[in-house]
């Protein structure tokens, strides 16, 4: 077995149990892309079993910090039933779920959905992709599936020496070759692509999101909401079905909805005949955000409610500051088209950005606006999408309700 020795004093993080060792924290060492390296301290002190990724800043990813532990099949097949095992802990309403989120259920590199009947993975790092005709056997007989489709096309394969993948993995000989899918979500029905979707096809992180919008929709009447980044229109879909609940639908009700791509606003729309509601309610602009948040302004346009879901402004922390100013100027001009007691669901789903950072900078474009608001409640991804005790960089996804006074 080859052995990663560390530098003096760059132990702590592994003792604390978390999963990165820092191409900068080892003094000697290698191996081949996602072979397994033993991990140890200066002195020899066994910190664990790791996955090596020579081209990355992360240098290895421990599996296991037990050193009685093997690194093979059956290996993955207990992590794999263990991550399955706690989302029947979890309180989820829809068929469409995170079975397994990497670094918090002990597989980093490994992000794997379910969409119903069908199974979506994320092959990220040297070591998952090493490993993947194992976790794919081990996630269809986990499950009871036939169907796994791969979407290693994120960017950070890139930083892993890795090609781009996609494709179908495991499909049984009398299964569909659509890659087209429909999810129930609480009340409502979703479609999706997972062959052309973000991510592996669809939002799952914002499902209690858009459940807790659509509560306050129904309980404070919403009449003029605002969804911006709408993507395919969940939280359009639950605005109307709160809206619909409490009654403002028939009082005249209205989402309007932005996004920049074409298709995703035809999913959207395609969305709304779906689920039963009026088109004529429900106003699709295929639009610049900012753009449009300035025009409203000048045109005196105001809302109820707004959402602003964008996209991850700040992959790291080095892009903090630029990001920051993103976060503030979209928030700064949605206080200014918010109704007094209107409502702000806010958003970052940048790893760079904390939950601290992100509050001040909501805080900074409430006061460039000249407005002040009550944080009625703060948000986070779904149970699904687990952050643990040693690894808190699992929290990318912060949120704040805000009531504007």
């Amino acid at each position: 077995m080859k052995t990663l020795k560390l530098k003096p004093g760059k132990e702590r993080s592994a003792l604390r149990r978390h999963p990165w060792i820092f191409d900068s924290a080892i003094a000697k060492g290698g191996g081949d892309p996602g072979e397994t390296v033993r991990v140890e301290s200066d002195t020899g002190q066994f910190l664990g079993w790791a996955a090596f990724s020579p081209t990355s800043k992360i240098r290895a990813r421990i599996w296991s910090f037990d050193e009685a532990e093997r690194i093979e099949a059956a290996f993955f097949e207990r992590a794999i039933a263990k991550a399955v095992a706690a989302r029947q802990r979890f309180d989820i309403q829809s068929d469409g779920l995170r079975l397994v989120h990497g670094e918090a259920d002990g597989l980093p590199g490994l992000i794997v959905d379910r969409y119903a009947d069908t199974l979506v993975a994320q092959f990220l790092s040297s070591g998952t992709e090493r490993w993947k005709p194992v976790l794919a056997d081990a996630l269809l007989a986990q499950t009871g599936c036939t169907r796994l489709y791969e979407r290693s096309d994120s960017g950070v394969r890139s930083l892993e020496g890795l090609p781009a993948a996609t494709g179908w993995l495991r499909r049984g000989a009398a299964d569909p070759e659509s890659t087209e899918l429909t999810i129930q979500e609480h009340d409502w029905r979703l479609t999706l692509d997972i062959a052309q979707g973000h991510k592996t096809g669809f939002y799952l992180d914002q499902r209690d999101s858009r459940q807790k919008f659509a509560e306050y929709a129904r309980r404070l009447g919403f009449e003029r909401v605002l969804n911006c980044y709408c993507y395919t229109g969940g939280f359009s879909i639950a605005a109307l079905a709160g809206m619909r609940a409490g009654g403002s639908l028939g009082r005249g009700g209205h989402v309007t909805s932005i996004d920049s791509s074409g298709p995703a606003i035809e999913r959207a729309q395609a969305h709304v005949r779906l689920n039963g509601f009026d088109p004529a309610q429900a106003e699709f602009l295929d639009a610049d955000v900012n753009g449009s948040l300035r025009r409203f302004h000048q045109e005196g346009r105001t809302f109820d409610a707004i959402i602003l879901d964008p996209p991850k402004f700040a992959p790291t922390a080095a892009h903090a500051d630029r990001a920051a100013r993103a976060y503030k100027d979209i928030n700064r001009l949605a206080f200014k088209i918010l109704e007094p007691g209107g409502v702000l669901f806010t958003y970052s789903c940048s790893g760079g950005i904390g939950a601290e950072l992100f509050h001040k900078i909501v805080a900074s474009a409430g006061t460039d606006a000249g407005v002040d608001g009550y944080i009625s409640e703060r948000m986070q991804g779904a149970p699904d999408h687990p952050m643990t005790i040693t690894f808190p960089e699992g929290e990318y996804l912060k949120g704040l309700v805000v009531i504007k006074k």
